[in-house]
């Protein structure tokens, strides 16, 4: 015996519960009017709970979803929207533009192309392919920058696509990791923050955060954050180069800084180079151990070799103290007094301490002494000569000098050796003074002195 329901019956609560959705539906849209699209989304959950089957209330619900920012949701309702009704336009449209927000711009293209297949003429679906057309011209231009490691086009790149796809990740950690490659830390740190915020978990943020803290020179934290990210994605192959190279940059270089301790210079040298091969990317570490090698440089002597690695240094980080000190240490060195001056200044200009002052007066007192004659070179003597030698360095080089000892030589070379013999009776004049010497010494000028003298005896005051 088979028993059959009466057909009322059944149509008498299906009526109620889709009169029921649709008042749920009304509400909804009264609050998506109002801009109250959490009081919205609530009201198009009550719709779809009472009638699960029709695809305007998940289209709407998406819309708001939308709205609220909350693009991967909305994309899940559009879906279902248009899986429910495949001729739902503003099902497709919202799904594209769920994808492209999102940055999937080829799914995009094929939800807007879906539309323009549905309606030929729908403006809004056409600026919205072009729109996704654009997005994959800036991700294929920012690919090939990127190899060529034109850092700054791949920015301006991402920046275009991101203002098409605000909420696409995978366009922000490029940006980000670019600007930590062109050393704009903060920035990039802001970007990968921001995604961290929503999403603790993410392998590429965290990759960033631990790029930027490696070319800081905070080298154990920047491992702290590789190694959470290969944690959160084991197979993060650029989390997983970083961390190696950020492990063996610490080693080689604090093995470069034992060795110099102990006096082992020419160790230190090949260490700070191996160090400098790791990572040509690191600018800050680079520039620390470039420093580092120009001071082993100086140790062993060989003053041009360092004067150019802390060059090196200064190139890569031109607030470097220590490399414009180095630097400067190396030209007093080698007497070559103006570019002295030069570093100094940069460095007085940026640090006024007491200390750099006197560095940089020092430097300058010398450059004026080098301006004028030699006297010591002119007697063939040093700087720490005694009283002694330099009256035997006189005489020999007198009789060596002396117009007598010329008399069958042609004019010229008379007039030569006359010129050194006068010479040489001004340098003695000086250093066998010891009054003259000090002040020769000092830098002071022995010529203004003696004309200032006799201005006093000559004249009165006007």
């Amino acid at each position: 015996c088979i028993c059959v329901t009466n057909p009322i019956q059944v149509m008498g609560p299906l009526i109620e519960f889709l009169s029921e959705a649709e008042g749920f539906k009304d509400q909804g849209n009264a609050f998506y009017v109002k801009k109250d699209y959490s009081e919205a989304f609530n009201y198009y959950t009550k719709a779809i709970d009472a009638c699960p089957k029709n695809a305007s209330y998940y289209g709407n619900r998406a819309a708001t979803l939308m709205m609220l920012c909350r693009f991967r949701e909305a994309l899940v309702d559009s879906q279902r929207a248009v899986r429910l009704d495949d001729c739902f336009m503003k099902g497709h449209l919202r799904e594209g533009k769920c994808h492209l927000s999102l940055g999937n711009a080829m799914a995009a293209s094929r939800c807007f192309q879906k539309v323009l297949e549905l309606e030929p003429s729908n403006s809004q679906a056409q600026q919205e392919h072009k729109n996704a057309t654009a997005v994959l011209e800036y991700e294929r231009m920012a690919e090939l920058d990127f190899e060529k490691r034109d850092f700054r086009k791949v920015v301006y790149s991402m920046d275009k696509a991101l203002g098409l796809a605000s909420t696409c990740h995978r366009f922000k950690i490029l940006k980000a990791e670019c600007l930590a490659l062109l050393g704009r830390y903060l920035e990039a740190q802001s970007v990968a923050s921001d995604i961290l915020r929503m999403d603790s978990t993410n392998g590429d943020a965290l990759y960033v955060r631990g790029l930027c803290l490696y070319y800081e020179d905070c080298i154990d934290k920047a491992v702290q954050f590789f190694v959470q990210a290969l944690r959160m994605a084991p197979d993060h192959e650029k989390s997983r180069l970083a961390c190696r190279n950020a492990k063996a940059l610490k080693a080689k270089k604090e093995e470069g800084n034992k060795v110099f301790k102990d006096s082992n210079f020419e160790a230190a040298y090949r260490l700070y180079s191996e160090a400098l091969a790791i990572d040509p990317n690191n600018i800050k570490t680079n520039a620390k151990l470039y420093c580092n090698r120009g001071t082993v440089g100086a140790k062993l002597n060989k003053p041009d070799q360092a004067i150019e690695d802390c060059t090196s240094a200064i190139k890569l980080d031109d607030t470097y103290i220590k490399a414009y000190l180095r630097r400067a240490q190396c030209y007093m060195d080698i007497e070559q007094y103006e570019e002295a001056v030069r570093d100094y200044e940069k460095v007085y200009q940026t640090e006024k301490t007491k200390e750099h002052k006197h560095l940089l007066k020092t430097a300058q007192l010398e450059l004026k002494k080098s301006k004028r004659k030699d006297y010591y070179k002119v007697l063939g003597v040093g700087k720490n000569a005694t009283e002694d030698e330099i009256k035997k360095a006189y005489r020999k080089r007198a009789l060596m000098h002396h117009p007598d000892r010329h008399s069958a030589a042609t004019p010229e070379v008379q007039k030569e050796e006359e010129k050194k013999f006068k010479e040489m009776g001004e340098a003695f004049t000086v250093l066998s003074d010891p009054k003259k010497k000090t002040r020769y010494d000092c830098g002071h000028d022995l010529e203004d002195d003696s004309n200032n003298m006799g201005g006093q005896g000559g004249g009165g005051q006007k």
